[in-house]
């Protein structure tokens, strides 16, 4: 069985670092779950099968949260003391804040746009290059865990959270473009 007080890192065997690798997080993760399936369990005790039930709950979790890179950011943070759940994060970074009211007029935009569809591929095109502005940066910041490099993490944590709502609306968009053709 697992252990249940182990870290995500520690539970896959990886170093707590903001950069992991993915390929060996998925290998890792497909062990885990050969172990610790709940149906390996159906004919132990009842006792065994809640443990069951509750690994594989606990490592389809962490496997979550590793895997995506602004989760991973957050749970990070949440290891070095740093509360990163989005709902009170604000920023200061005023070109930031210029930047948001700029990409949200540009996306209520787009409909007007002579070819819609085309204006929303470019406009996801640079808001996944914003996005992995943010990781790269991540990245750097989570290299040394300073107070000063975890609140900037905390910033790129809050910039990757709006560019990722973003990017989901200009999706969502895109589908409603291409259902209306």
């Amino acid at each position: 069985m697992l252990n249940f007080s182990q870290n995500y890192f520690e539970l896959f065997g990886l170093p707590v670092d903001y950069r992991i690798n993915l390929d060996e997080l998925a290998l890792r993760f497909r062990e885990l779950q050969k172990v610790i399936h709940p149906d390996r369990y159906a004919n132990s005790s009842d006792q065994e099968k809640r443990l069951a039930m509750q690994g594989a709950t606990l490592v389809n979790e962490a496997y979550a949260s590793l895997k995506d890179p602004l989760k991973r950011a957050q749970y990070l943070l949440g290891i070095k003391g740093k509360q990163a759940d989005g709902e009170n994060l604000t920023t200061s970074d005023t070109d930031f804040l210029m930047q948001q009211m700029e990409l949200r007029e540009e996306l209520s935009e787009i409909k007007d746009a002579d070819d819609p569809i085309e204006s929303v591929g470019v406009f996801l095109s640079s808001i996944n290059q914003a996005i992995n502005v943010q990781i790269a940066q991540l990245a750097i910041l989570f290299e040394s865990s300073t107070e000063e490099n975890l609140k900037d993490a905390l910033q790129c944590v809050y910039k990757m959270q709006f560019l990722n709502k973003l990017h989901g609306e200009a999706e969502s968009l895109e589908v409603d473009l291409e259902d209306s053709i």
